[in-house]
C-alpha cells in the first residue's frame, strides 16, 4: 500500500524530468489514470493531447470517470508514449474555456490525420455547450 501511496504522491510544482519532457514532445499520444475514491488507481487509457510549455492538454467527457475524479481533486498518472513509458503524476484541473479548445484544434490537425478531418478534434462549441471539458495537466 505504500508503494501505491507513493506512486499518486504529487510534489510541488517542478519542471518535467529531461526524459519526460523529451518523450512528449515527440509522442503521439499519452496513458492517463486517476485515483478512484478508495485510493486505488484506474486503468490507464490512452489520450490525445497537445504541450503546451510543460502543460499538457487533452479533452475528455464532462461525465466521463476522469473528469468527475479529476473535479474531485484526483491527481492524474501520466505514461508517454506506452503504458510502461517515461511517466509524471500531475495536477489536473478541468478548463471550460473554448479558446483553449480553438488554440488545441490546430495542433491536433498536425499531428492526427483523422482530426484534420474533423474527428474527435477539439471545438470551442462543445466547450462552450458544456459537451467537452478540456483537462489540463501541470507537473
Amino acid at each position: 500500500m505504500r508503494a501505491e501511496r507513493e506512486l499518486w504522491y504529487v510534489p510541488s510544482p517542478m519542471p518535467l524530468a529531461p526524459d519526460v519532457a523529451t518523450a512528449l514532445r515527440a509522442a503521439r499520444q499519452i496513458y492517463v489514470a486517476t485515483r478512484r475514491a478508495d485510493g486505488t488507481p484506474s486503468r490507464p487509457v490512452p489520450v490525445w493531447f497537445m504541450l503546451d510549455g510543460e502543460a499538457v492538454y487533452f479533452t475528455t467527457g464532462p461525465q466521463s470517470h476522469k473528469a468527475r475524479r479529476i473535479a474531485r481533486g484526483s491527481p492524474l498518472l501520466v505514461w508517454v508514449g506506452q503504458p510502461d513509458g517515461p511517466h509524471f503524476v500531475g495536477r489536473a484541473e478541468l478548463v471550460h474555456d473554448p479558446e483553449v479548445a480553438a488554440r488545441m484544434a490546430p495542433v491536433y490537425d498536425d499531428k492526427y490525420w483523422i482530426s484534420w478531418l474533423g474527428f474527435f478534434r477539439p471545438r470551442p462549441e462543445r466547450v462552450r455547450a458544456g459537451k467537452t471539458v478540456i483537462v489540463k495537466v501541470t507537473p
